[in-house]
């Protein structure tokens, strides 16, 4: 009992971590949508200053820099994107809450997909961030290929058949 206890735990922790990625994706994607018919790249500089950072720094200016690059399709595109992303996330959430093994197949092969790209991105610079980011993903990854394997091991032996009747 302690175990599934433990496995409908971890399951829920990652449900949440899944959810709140979708929340923040959903926000950021609401937000590309108000900027639509405005000066992107005016507000990219009021959010650089607002946050007191010197716009003449590397991220800051590659922030302002790709704002010129933001028209209105482009900007609805990369909303809808985010909406149907977090549409994703909120799904693959809701079958790990509720222990669907659909899901849990979804979430071991979506996260397994990132550990390549993660990979390239620590041998290009490393940095603490994405090392994290890559050991909390195959943590992940590792716990939902688990939770398949325990829940549901394969047959170990031929099934029973039923005796049959002389005829």
């Amino acid at each position: 009992m302690a175990g599934i206890m433990s496995s409908r735990a971890g399951l829920r922790v990652v449900a949440s971590f899944e959810a709140a990625k979708g929340a923040i994706v959903l926000i950021a994607g609401m937000g590309l949508f108000e900027l639509m018919h405005r000066d992107v790249q005016a507000a990219a500089e009021h959010l650089v200053h607002n946050l007191h950072l010197n716009p003449a720094s590397h991220y800051p200016r590659i922030f302002i820099d790709a704002s010129v690059w933001l028209n209105d399709s482009r900007l609805r595109m990369l909303a809808v994107g985010a909406m149907v992303y977090a549409l994703v996330r909120f799904v693959e959430a809701y079958g790990l809450w509720r222990e669907r093994r659909w899901a849990e197949w979804f979430g071991a092969i979506s996260g397994g997909i990132y550990l390549p790209l993660e990979i390239y991105n620590i041998i290009e610079r490393i940095s603490w961030a994405r090392v994290t980011l890559f050991v909390f993903n195959c943590l992940v990854v590792a716990y939902l290929a688990a939770a398949l394997t325990k829940k549901h091991p394969g047959p170990t032996s031929a099934a029973p058949t039923a005796p049959t009747a002389p005829a």
